[in-house]
C-alpha cells in the first residue's frame, strides 16, 4: 500500500513566518528566515528572494493556507498595491524563529564571546592566555548567560568582570584572569 500525497501539497521546509496584528487583523507572510534578516538591515533589496510565495503573499495562517481577503488587508494598511502591504509587515512584523536556529544562534554568539575574552585576556600568574573552552565552562560554571543580540565585546568585558568577581569571592567558575598587555613597536 502507497502512501497518497498530493501534488499540490507545498511543504514549509526552510520557513519562517513574519506575523503582524493591524487593525484586530492577523496578517502572516512565509520568507526565508536568513533572508528576512538580510532584508532588515537593508543588505537584500528584493523581495522575490525574501518571499517564499509568487502571488498573494499575505496569509491569515501560513500554516494552514488561509490567505487574507484583498479587501481586508487593502483596509488595514491603506494601499492596494499587496508589496507595499508585505514591506510594512516585514519592516514591523514579528519574525518567528524555530528552536534549533534560536540554539545554533545561542551556541555561536556564547562561542564567540570565549573567543573574545580567550583572545583578549591572560592568567595573571603564567602570562599565558587562557583556552576558549576552559573560559566557556568557567561562564557556565559562574552562570554567565550570553544575549545573541547584544555586542561580543560588551559581553566578553562583562564575561571578564565576572570571572574575576568569582574568582576573589571563592565562588565555583572564578578564574584568574586579566586584560592582556599591548605590545607596541616603533618602525
Amino acid at each position: 500500500m502507497s502512501i497518497f500525497q498530493p501534488s499540490t501539497q507545498i511543504r514549509m521546509t526552510n520557513v519562517s513566518v513574519v506575523r503582524l496584528v493591524k487593525d484586530r487583523s492577523h496578517f502572516e507572510i512565509a520568507c526565508y528566515t536568513n533572508k528576512v534578516l538580510d532584508y532588515r538591515s537593508g543588505t537584500e533589496r528584493d523581495l522575490s528572494e525574501v518571499l517564499q510565495t509568487d502571488k498573494d503573499h499575505i496569509f491569515s495562517n501560513v500554516s494552514h493556507g488561509l490567505r487574507v481577503p484583498r479587501r481586508t488587508w487593502s483596509a488595514a494598511f491603506g494601499t492596494p498595491l499587496e508589496m507595499e502591504a508585505v514591506r510594512e509587515i516585514l519592516a514591523r512584523g514579528q519574525l518567528q524563529v524555530a528552536a534549533g536556529e534560536r540554539a545554533a544562534a545561542h551556541s555561536s554568539a556564547r562561542l564567540a564571546v570565549a573567543d573574545f575574552v580567550a583572545n583578549a585576556c591572560v592568567d595573571p600568574r603564567t602570562g599565558r592566555p587562557h583556552t576558549a573552552a576552559r573560559i566557556e565552562r568557567a561562564m557556565a560554571k559562574c552562570g554567565f548567560v550570553v544575549h545573541p543580540t547584544r555586542s561580543c565585546k560588551a559581553q566578553g568585558l562583562e564575561c571578564v568582570r565576572r570571572l574575576r568577581e568569582a574568582a576573589r569571592e571563592g565562588r565555583p567558575g572564578g578564574l584568574e584572569i586579566e586584560r592582556a598587555r599591548m605590545h607596541l613597536a616603533a618602525v
